[in-house]
Parts: C-alpha cells; sequence; structure tokens
C-alpha cells in the first residue's frame, strides 16, 4: 500500500512538475513574442504622428497634440507614386513565385525519379547556389541583365527565378521522395503522360510544399531592394521598398512620419497573404501524418 502511495505521489507530482514548467514556457514565448511584435507596433504607432514627435518621443502613445490621423498615408502616397510601386512589386512579387513553383516542382521531380549522374550534377548545382553570396555575382548580373534587356518587371522575374531555385528545388526533391512511386505508376496505367502525370497526380499532393514555398518565396521577392536596384530601370520602375527610399531628403533629413506610414502599408499584404496560407500548410502537415 505505502509503494501504490509512493507511486500515486510520483505522478502528481510529475504532472505538477510538467505543469509548472508549462506554464514557464508559456511566459517566455510571450515575452519573446512580444519582443518581436513590438517594433512593428512601435512603426504603426508612430506613422500617426507628427514628424516633430516622432523623433522627440518615438515610443510614446499618439496624444491629441501629436496625432495627425491620416496625414502621413496621403503624404506619402503622394510623394513616392505608392500605387505605381504597389503594381511593380505585385506584378513581380506573383510571376516569380508562380515560375519559381512551377519551374522548380518540375525539376525537382525529374531529379527524384530519375537517379542519374547528371540529376545529381543538377542538384549540387542548385544547393551550391544556396551558399554564393550575392555580392559575388551582383555586378555581372546587373550588366547581363541590362545586355539581354531584363530590367523591366518581366524580366527581372527570370532572375528571380534563378535565384530562388536553390531552396525551392531542395525544399521540394525532399517532399517528392516521400511520394510511393506506385501512385505515379497507377496513373501511368491508366493512361496519363508524363504531363499529366505531373500536373493531375503529383502537384496536388506537393500542394502543402507549394505554399511552403510561396510564403518563402514571395517574402523575399516583396521585400527585396537591393537585386530590383540593381537590375531594373528605377526611372520607370520602382517597387516599394525603393519608392520609400526617396523620402529620404538632403542632408539626411527623413520624412519619418511619411516614411513609418509607407511602411506599415508595405507590411499589410505580405502579412495577409501569410496569414491566409498559413491554415493550408497546418492541413497539410495533419493530412500527411495521418495517411497509412
Amino acid at each position: 500500500m505505502n509503494e501504490k502511495k509512493r507511486q500515486k505521489k510520483a505522478e502528481q507530482f510529475g504532472d505538477t512538475s510538467q505543469l509548472k514548467h508549462g506554464w514557464l514556457l508559456t511566459v517566455i514565448f510571450s515575452l519573446v513574442s512580444i519582443v518581436f511584435i513590438s517594433p512593428i507596433f512601435i512603426v504603426l504607432m508612430n506613422s500617426f504622428k507628427q514628424k516633430s514627435f516622432i523623433n522627440l518621443q518615438p515610443f510614446s502613445l499618439p496624444q491629441s497634440e501629436t496625432f495627425v490621423k491620416l496625414e502621413n498615408y496621403a503624404r506619402g502616397i503622394e510623394q513616392i507614386g505608392f500605387f505605381d510601386a504597389f503594381k511593380n512589386s505585385l506584378i513581380i512579387t506573383v510571376l516569380s513565385v508562380a515560375a519559381i513553383i512551377l519551374c522548380t516542382s518540375m525539376c525537382a521531380w525529374y531529379i527524384a525519379r530519375v537517379n542519374s549522374k547528371g540529376t545529381n550534377f543538377l542538384y549540387m548545382l542548385c544547393l551550391f547556389s544556396m551558399i554564393v553570396p550575392f555580392q559575388m555575382v551582383m555586378f555581372t548580373l546587373s550588366k547581363i541583365a541590362d545586355m539581354l534587356g531584363l530590367t523591366n518587371p518581366f524580366g527581372i522575374v527570370i532572375v528571380y527565378l534563378g535565384f530562388g531555385a536553390g531552396l525551392a528545388v531542395f525544399m521540394f526533391v525532399g517532399f517528392v521522395k516521400s511520394i510511393p512511386l506506385e501512385i505515379e505508376e497507377a496513373a501511368m496505367i491508366d493512361g496519363c503522360n508524363p504531363i499529366q502525370t505531373y500536373f493531375q497526380v503529383v502537384l496536388p499532393i506537393l500542394k502543402p510544399t507549394c505554399i511552403t514555398v510561396a510564403i518563402l518565396q514571395a517574402m523575399w521577392v516583396w521585400n527585396d531592394y537591393l537585386l530590383p536596384y540593381l537590375v531594373l530601370d528605377i526611372t520607370e520602375y520602382k517597387t516599394i521598398p525603393i519608392a520609400i527610399q526617396y523620402l529620404k531628403g538632403g542632408y539626411g533629413s527623413v520624412d519619418w512620419g511619411a516614411m513609418m506610414a509607407m511602411l506599415v502599408l508595405a507590411i499589410i499584404p505580405i502579412v495577409i497573404f501569410y496569414m491566409a496560407c498559413q491554415k493550408h500548410i497546418i492541413k497539410g502537415v495533419v493530412a500527411g501524418a495521418v495517411k497509412g
């Protein structure tokens, strides 16, 4: 009886210990979340304040004498031509992400299913491209892009496809290897050619990975500043990160109110895209976990 009591106490103590650890982890991760969210909140808060008060009181909430309603947003949109920049960023991001997903998923399917020296070499090239610093190729890249006429929102898509292929191929190859080969063989027995097998069988199965790659690539392309600045003809085509830089005046002067407002507008689309796609990733993971 005494031994049973000791076991019961030990189980209760273990449950209490786990409960305490759970609350401790919750508190820790909550504090970490606040640290990461606080810069976004500060930007949002300062986007409604006068420029002079942003420098003097950057961490204070807008008050009656500092609150300017939507003046910063209106001034920023007018000064940088926000809607034209938004259109260019949207075209570049959508086309680049679509091209990366389509081309790299096909490439990864071929690499995973055709086991040869050529495919292994191609896979190694994709992995090698992930470790090459952009600074090593940016001057040569800008020269070649200018020679080939890629200095427009449609031409830069090819450049983004090259730079985004490494990570995307790496992720797709790992997922394709987990797909049973019998599924594709059954489709071919039913009369599907390789193109039909890819679009009707393989691509729907790759949906969770496609969405994951889309989120990663969209965040990179949408927020990228250096590559569009080097490749695009910025006299005609400006993306949002490039246009925001024009809020900096001479002698280091910056219209902080308009800049904070434009940063908020630049953040909103990518946050909405992430929140909309997050549930599909979770569904894909759960569906893959319960398959027999």
